[in-house]
């Protein structure tokens, strides 16, 4: 008996290798000083640029928006979203990405298929301003349905200690600015998927009029990378706090940032999110509550900043082509999040 002959096909993995290697080595600089297949990965991050360099690093997943995927084959979108993830939870600290690390798991590895997926990879990576300096392809036979993967990341930046975000400085009568989302993002799949496929039996093929394209294009529209703009702006503005909203929304993610003393309060204006969310909240009959403390609503991070600089932040965001507006103030008392 081979290791074949188990479920584990070595030299298709190293098909995998052979084809990824192109995509990979788009993302290198003049830092990265190792090659493709080594034990471990090496990075030069120029420590001479900064006064004292912090490391900052976060880890994530994709989580069921995979699931979609999976049902569309449709794979070079979900290592954006792998990135994304991971990247602009970091970001938020003020962090320069440096480099990113990813972990690949399957039944049976199909190298066409991976390839797009670690090219949707090093596209993250290109967009993030990051290199893709080494991951793990895992083969584990009857471990994964057919067909399936998993996918986690790993990121590593850099920050001057004098320049870290930490929201220590935020204070009331700042205001809240928030950068708009490319749609859904990578969280809530579980809730979405059991209300479109299981209660409303859509499937992804069907085109839906009020998006104006199939659900399963608009459900797998990858997340939004704000790294770039994020590094530009805090070279031009005070930022005093930076959230970044995923899993639990505006409701859980702001309080994260809030020095003791004062909560947030947001303009709730249900009425001006994307469409995704009026139809996910009327079909799943959610308020608007319970849809602030789920999803994004629309903003995939939020800014905190004086108040004199609003408009100016808001018209730079636009420069950088980022939609923005302001959607709240910063209020005494309870560290929470209230909804005007």
């Amino acid at each position: 008996m081979t290791y074949k002959d188990a479920g584990v096909d070595i030299e298709a993995g190293s098909e995998v290798v052979k084809r990824i290697k192109k995509h990979v080595k788009r993302t290198f600089d003049s830092n990265v000083i190792t090659d493709i297949g080594g034990f471990g990965g090496l990075f030069n991050f120029e420590k001479d640029k900064y006064k004292n360099p912090i490391l900052v690093s976060g880890t994530d997943g994709v989580g069921t928006k995979l699931k979609i995927a999976f049902l569309m084959d449709k794979h070079d979108t979900v290592g954006q979203d792998l990135v994304a993830m991971c990247v602009n939870d970091i970001i938020v600290s003020g962090a320069k990405p440096l480099f990113f690390l990813d972990y690949l798991a399957t039944g049976r590895v199909e190298p066409k298929k991976l390839e797009k997926v670690v090219k949707g990879i090093a596209d993250g990576c290109k967009i993030a301003g990051c290199a893709l300096l080494g991951g793990e392809t895992a083969e584990m036979p009857d471990f994964y349905q057919q067909g399936e993967y998993d996918l986690a990341g790993f990121v590593v930046g850099v920050v001057d200690k004098d320049k870290i975000i930490d929201g220590k400085n935020i204070k009331a009568g700042d205001v809240v600015i928030g950068i708009a989302s490319s749609g859904l993002h990578s969280n809530g799949y579980s809730l979405v998927r059991k209300l479109f496929f299981e209660k409303m039996k859509l499937k992804v093929t069907d085109k839906v009029k009020e998006l104006n394209a199939t659900l399963g294009e608009e459900l797998l529209k990858p997340t939004k990378i704000y790294a770039k703009t994020i590094l530009k702006l805090i070279e031009e503005f005070e930022i005093k706090g930076i959230a970044h909203i995923t899993g639990g929304g505006l409701t859980e993610n702001m309080p994260r940032i809030l020095p003791k003393g004062v909560g947030v309060e947001i303009i709730k204006e249900c009425q001006r999110v994307p469409t995704i969310f009026r139809l996910i909240k009327d079909n799943a009959n959610l308020d608007c509550n319970e849809m602030h403390k789920t999803f994004n609503m629309g903003i995939g991070m939020a800014l905190v900043v004086n108040d004199s600089d609003k408009d100016k932040v808001v018209k730079r965001l636009k420069d950088f082509g980022e939609e923005s507006l302001v959607i709240g103030k910063i209020v005494k008392g309870e560290t929470k999040v209230s909804y005007a």
